[in-house]
């Protein structure tokens, strides 16, 4: 059995995913297109040698018959529209982060998500699926460091486009810590601080970086974070976590030490896309077995309206300086089954 997936947004992150679904992962077709952009659409299915109809919008190809499930790769403003849509049409939603751009937004797809009574949507938090982040969680739940006291983060790009703007650096950047470290401390947060340092030069005047990020969790873990999207020197992903009895670190990702004129080092990747390869693939193949089950196994909209939830609130502390206290409701119980709670299933 083939899943047909009809894809919204061309762009990156939409056309690594064709690439993927087309050469790497097996079970899909890419069996629609459409992007703002009707000529990139065009192009990319020319490259791919896709046997897909180009779309002048997404709610067209939603509403496509051929169309079993969706993937949504456009820009993050348009995700509500479009996710709440294939909601709508009762097709399973591949939607790369965020979810919505507001927390206001991520919970109305909640809410028609549990009207219409069944999972269907699933949240780009690749980070979940990646081996280091797994190793990093079951060394935590092991115990074996006993309760976690701190965690530590960064999260480092060599540079951001133009189009980038003041508030991405938390709803597009640290989104990414903002759901993985739920996940990672089964822990929800209670207060966020963001102080900003000195600006970088080498940041564009409107963006505040890099941005310190404070916060606090239920259970009563202290996180400090980093956020630095123009670091220059590579793309730097750490995270370590401080427990009672010992500390454990993300690994890095694998390079060739280098012995050469005069100098020992070791190669940085200044790419995203290939720092998490592997977790992408993960990720979409485990997407694509459980669509074709009728499940739905990893981050779902309660993750999306979350991570929304704790982003809203440092936007509000980066603004005011102040603690601003951040208010989870509990967890539903219809997001409570058992293909909701942990990706790290999908790949032991």
């Amino acid at each position: 059995m083939t899943l047909r997936v009809g894809v919204i947004g061309t762009g990156a992150i939409g056309r690594d995913h064709i690439r993927r679904m087309t050469q790497v992962l097996k079970g899909a077709a890419v069996v629609a297109v459409t992007d703002v952009n009707a000529a990139q659409a065009q192009q990319v299915a020319n490259e791919f040698n896709l046997q897909a109809a180009v779309y002048d919008n997404g709610l067209d190809l939603i509403r496509a018959q051929e169309v079993d499930a969706v993937m949504v790769t456009s820009w993050g403003a348009t995700h509500e529209e479009f996710v709440l849509a294939s909601i709508a049409a009762g097709k399973p939603v591949f939607c790369e982060k965020p979810l919505a751009v507001t927390a206001e937004g991520c919970k109305r797809i909640v809410e028609a998500e549990a009207a219409f009574g069944k999972m269907l949507v699933q949240v780009g938090y690749m980070r979940r699926y990646d081996r280091g982040y797994r190793v990093l969680k079951e060394t935590i739940d092991s115990g074996v460091i006993g309760h976690p006291l701190i965690l530590h983060c960064a999260h480092r790009n060599v540079s951001v486009p133009d189009f980038y703007t003041r508030d991405m650096s938390v709803v597009d950047t640290f989104i990414h810590e903002l759901d993985v470290h739920r996940w990672l401390l089964d822990d929800d947060y209670v207060s966020v601080q963001v102080v900003r340092p000195r600006r970088s030069s080498l940041s564009g005047e409107h963006l505040n970086d890099p941005l310190l990020v404070y916060m606090e969790t239920a259970k009563g873990v202290r996180i400090n974070g980093e956020i630095f999207v123009n670091c220059k020197y590579g793309y730097d992903i750490q995270c370590q976590v401080v427990g009672e009895t010992g500390i454990v670190s993300l690994p890095e990702p694998m390079s060739v030490t280098m012995r050469s004129e005069a100098k020992l080092s070791n190669a940085l990747l200044t790419d995203w896309k290939d720092r998490f390869i592997e977790a992408y693939d993960i990720e979409l193949q485990d997407w694509i077995d459980a669509t074709l089950r009728g499940e739905m196994n990893g981050p779902s909209a309660w993750d999306g309206y979350s991570a929304a939830v704790a982003a809203d609130a440092c936007l509000a502390a980066r603004d005011s300086g102040d603690i601003v206290r951040i208010d989870m409701p509990e967890r539903p119980s219809f997001y409570r089954s058992k293909h909701s709670e942990s990706a790290a299933e999908a790949i032991r």
